[in-house]
């Protein structure tokens, strides 16, 4: 009897402690969101950042790129005739002035050759004159001859001579206007003669004035490539190459999405270039857009551009790098945000953003240029939004974040992104 009432009085109480594990779990479930809401998403608390703000600024409209600086203009000294060198009148890698003499070629067999053509002008002179000569008699025996054959016709006619004799006078008339020709022809052909002796000459007076090579241009000489006594041939190897320094050309390319503003800008007015080195100099230099390619590159998605740069001083020298500014326009309203939030990714540059729940979000950017710390945003991000500048390593999209402690914007004052 007393096992059965103790039996009948331990299963109430097992029933309230169930009851009681029950009651503490539920509370426990029930308290455990509020704690995540708190906290962020997936129960992580908000990471700090540190944030800055885009900002509607007005800077320049500029393209930056690198360059190549090229010669405005390249010359190849070659020799126009085959010869000896006699003599070298320059030294490498020295100034020349257009006109001065750079090299000496052996005249001597182009002067015997204008002594030839010389002296076969003077003997078809001689030939037209005698020709000329010979065609005056011919041309009064054929008059006597046609007057003695007229007369004899006549004669004949009136049976006053023989046939015979009229045949023999007609046939002297017809053979000595035969002659009259026949000189004349002789004549033509001396003159002819002349001609070909006459462009002989001049052709040796040339390659006589060929043997003295002289700068076509100003320029700077590069290495000699030939030396004294050396056998040259008619346009053969470069005998040593004069480049122009000044002005400088300077060649890049410029996004395509840049063609329709450059083309524009250009036609009014003259597009200034900016220059300066990348070897650590800091030269800088100053010029105009002098040419706009008529193709773009569909490979590159790039047009093809041309400044003409003033180097008096000789720092820029063809081949060197440089970095090339060429400036559209000096006021431009533009969106900036720190440099220090655009990070590069697989899908190209992107900001954190945050919202306004303090969540961030992955946006890509198109960034023109960096000035100053300050990245010129083109695409992908409105001026107020407020962007992640340091903790971005630790963000993933939909992450939320709070300002860290002494935490500033771009700007300089207090963010208020950040959660409270």
């Amino acid at each position: 009897m007393n096992s059965k009432a103790h039996q009948s009085c331990s299963i109430p109480a097992v029933c309230v402690l169930a009851a009681i594990c029950f009651l503490s779990a539920c509370a426990s479930k029930t308290e455990q969101p509020a704690s995540a809401a708190a906290g962020g998403g997936g129960g992580m608390p908000p990471m700090p950042v540190t944030t800055g703000v885009a900002t509607l600024e007005s800077a320049p409209l500029e393209v930056d790129v690198v360059g190549t600086v090229d010669a405005s203009s390249r010359v190849e000294i070659k020799s126009q005739v085959a010869g000896q060198i006699e003599s070298i009148h320059f030294k490498e890698g020295q100034d020349v002035t257009a006109g001065q003499l750079l090299v000496e070629i052996d005249k001597r067999p182009y002067e015997d050759a204008l002594h030839q053509a010389q002296a076969a002008l003077e003997r078809d002179q001689a030939q037209i004159v005698q020709a000329q000569a010979a065609a005056q008699r011919d041309s009064a025996q054929a008059k006597s001859a046609e007057t003695d054959a007229t007369r004899f016709t006549t004669l004949a006619n009136e049976k006053l001579v023989s046939e015979q004799q009229r045949l023999q006078y007609t046939t002297a008339s017809e053979t000595a206007s035969a002659s009259v020709r026949a000189d004349q022809a002789a004549v033509e052909t001396a003159r002819a003669a002349l001609k070909v002796d006459q462009a002989a000459v001049e052709r040796a007076q040339l390659d006589i004035t060929y043997c003295e090579i002289k700068a076509p241009m100003a320029g700077r000489t590069g290495n000699l490539l030939v030396q004294a006594g050396n056998l040259v041939k008619v346009n053969d190897v470069a005998l040593v190459v004069i480049n122009r320094l000044d002005p400088v050309f300077v060649n890049f390319n410029a996004p395509e999405r840049y063609l329709a503003r450059i083309q524009s800008e250009n036609s009014a007015r003259k597009l200034p270039v900016e220059i300066e080195s990348r070897d650590g100099a800091a030269a800088k230099a100053a010029g105009e857009l002098s040419v706009v390619d008529n193709t773009v590159d569909a490979q590159t998605g790039t047009i093809h551009l041309k400044a003409t740069v003033a180097n008096p001083r000789r720092l820029w020298w063809p081949g060197q790098f440089v970095e090339a500014r060429l400036v559209l326009d000096r006021a431009s309203s533009v969106t900036v945000a720190p440099a220090e939030a655009v990070q590069n990714g697989q899908n190209g540059t992107y900001v954190y953003v945050v919202k306004a729940d303090h969540s961030v979000e992955a946006r890509n950017v198109t960034v023109t240029r960096t000035l100053e710390h300050r990245a010129i945003i083109e695409s992908g991000l409105k001026p107020g939004e407020v962007v992640v500048t340091d903790g971005q390593m630790m963000l993933a999209p939909g992450a939320h974040v709070m300002e860290a402690p002494g935490g500033r914007s771009a700007s300089g004052a207090e963010s208020s992104s950040g959660a409270k």
